[in-house]
């Protein structure tokens, strides 16, 4: 299945729909958590609720099937399809910080066709067809400009020294530590979705996002690429829904980070044997 529908009208319609739970996500700043999911990962009954709703009116006003963070859904890279995240950076959420929000991707074959990220407890709203402008609150934005690392804030994930996953813990301490030479300015916002909607909007010259799931990066993606930014996975191939890694940034940045990057090897070589996963 390809998609048949004007995506203008598929975006107004998500934009609709997010508009329409602006209020719930706010009441319900603070949830605790509800189901646990893992180390360091829950979802609160506000997640479940909202990721209802949404994946409901979605396929009502659409006709096209969602895949959701919390209860799945199709493959997504099949035809058109909406993958959702009802909110992103759930454990600042929970604690009242304003870093969080949703994020709405519509996939066609699996690339990114459309992204929204709506933050409501800081009053922003980032919304994009793949090829651009970039929209805050309806308003188009200028495309980005080439900028360099070293006037730059970027963005980058949280780490766990102690952590022998995917992406270690001690490669993540090293990113840390060499982008810090060149940019005094690095910020862990604890939200994915925050960091690509700042750098696709320009608040942020980079984002270094370590996650792979698609509903934290799809919609960011989209952002990033419609405001004329570069995005990669985190060795420079091009991002993918089966990217392990997002490098994302404006013109230049992307560049330089990329290059600290290769610059540090392999995340996994300074493991211990016994420890990898």
């Amino acid at each position: 299945m390809s998609l048949s529908r004007d995506p203008q009208e598929l975006l107004a319609i998500a934009a609709e729909l997010l508009d329409g739970v602006h209020d719930r996500f706010v009441s319900g700043v603070g949830a605790p958590s509800a189901v646990h999911k893992g180390p360091d990962d829950f979802a609160t009954a506000v997640d479940l609720e909202l990721e209802k709703r949404l994946t409901g009116e979605l396929r009502d006003r659409t006709g096209i099937d969602v895949h959701g963070e919390e209860f799945g859904g199709p493959d997504l890279g099949s035809g058109p399809i909406w993958v959702l995240d009802p909110i992103d950076g759930t454990f600042n959420y929970s604690a009242g910080l304003p870093t969080a929000g949703i994020l709405l991707a519509l996939l066609d074959a699996g690339v990114p066709v459309l992204g929204l990220t709506w933050l409501p407890l800081v009053g922003r709203r980032y919304a994009a067809i793949a090829d651009g402008p970039l929209l805050e609150s309806g308003r188009p934005l200028p495309r980005l400009s080439r900028s360099s690392l070293a006037s730059s804030i970027v963005g980058m994930g949280a780490f766990n020294i102690d952590s022998h996953g995917r992406i270690p813990g001690s490669y993540r301490l090293k990113v840390l530590a060499q982008l810090s030479r060149v940019s005094s300015r690095i910020r862990i916002h604890g939200s994915i979705g925050v960091d690509l909607a700042f750098t696709a909007a320009g608040i942020l010259g980079g984002a270094v996002v370590f996650g792979h799931n698609a509903w934290d990066n799809a919609a960011g993606v989209a952002l990033v690429r419609a405001a004329g930014g570069v995005v990669t996975d985190l060795a420079g191939d091009p991002w993918t829904i089966d990217s392990g890694s997002v490098l994302a940034g404006a013109p230049g940045v992307h560049g330089e980070i990329l290059d600290i990057l290769g610059s540090l090897g392999d995340p996994r070589s300074g493991l211990e044997e016994g420890h990898a996963q």
